[in-house]
């Protein structure tokens, strides 16, 4: 088991009063599944997303990241395993706006001991893969929108993780660079990975296997059918 969430619970301070964004959640994800998260503005999606991924200390319960919790670790120790294990993909990209695409996609090897050599060549075959060939020395502003998701998904497996996390990341896309990264995605899981997507977009919902339901910090979680994700797609 790849992602273990246990009885997870977290508050944020709001003024004199508390605010309960995820309660006592417990969560699996195997190697293999895609999972989509999906709830309304304030459910507690992001903050789940926050915890899995080692960011946000829970106030109570117990996170599992393949087999290790980061939340003992010191912080130090836990930046690396963060960098070793997930990779990140987000709505906004988050590329460094001064660096250029090749530059952006090796970031993430600055936390490893691994060799600059065997780094830089990962990166340029990933640049290679997603087609950013002629535009790994351009910076982020010379990028189209799809793009630069491309490039934040190729900097997203530079360490090769085991777990990806991704924050509405087809939410500035059109359908065609939509789905593209859609299809990376479930390629990942496919190879054996665990893909955990927070998404408020039904069509990509339709390429989880499974989709959770947050409603006041609690989850219901629900089995897409073949059929259903058949039907969504065509929608």
């Amino acid at each position: 088991m790849l992602l273990q969430i246990h009885n997870v619970s977290k508050t944020y301070a709001n003024g004199q009063s508390t605010v309960l964004a995820v309660s006592e959640v417990s969560l699996h994800v195997a190697a293999g599944e895609f999972i989509a998260v999906q709830g309304s503005s304030g459910c507690g999606k992001s903050t789940l997303l926050l915890i899995a991924g080692a960011l946000l200390k829970p106030d109570s319960g117990q996170v599992l990241v393949d087999g290790q919790d980061p939340y003992v670790l010191n912080p130090d120790a836990r930046a690396e395993f963060r960098a070793r294990t997930i990779g990140f993909v987000f709505q906004q990209f988050h590329l460094v706006p001064y660096l250029s695409v090749l530059d952006n996609v090796l970031a993430p090897g600055l936390a490893l001991n691994s060799s600059a050599v065997e780094i830089r060549h990962r990166g340029r075959q990933l640049i290679e893969r997603f087609g950013l060939s002629d535009r790994s020395q351009h910076v982020p502003a010379k990028l189209s929108t799809g793009e630069r998701q491309r490039a934040a998904m190729a900097r997203a497996l530079l360490n090769q993780p085991k777990l990806i996390l991704a924050d509405e990341p087809t939410g500035n896309l059109d359908h065609q660079n939509a789905d593209a990264l859609l299809e990376y995605l479930a390629e990942f899981a496919a190879d054996g990975g665990a893909v955990l997507m927070v998404t408020h977009d039904d069509r990509a919902v339709a390429h989880a296997n499974r989709v959770i339901h947050l409603q006041h910090g609690k989850i219901v979680v629900r089995a897409i059918s073949d059929q259903e994700a058949v039907n969504r797609r065509v929608q």
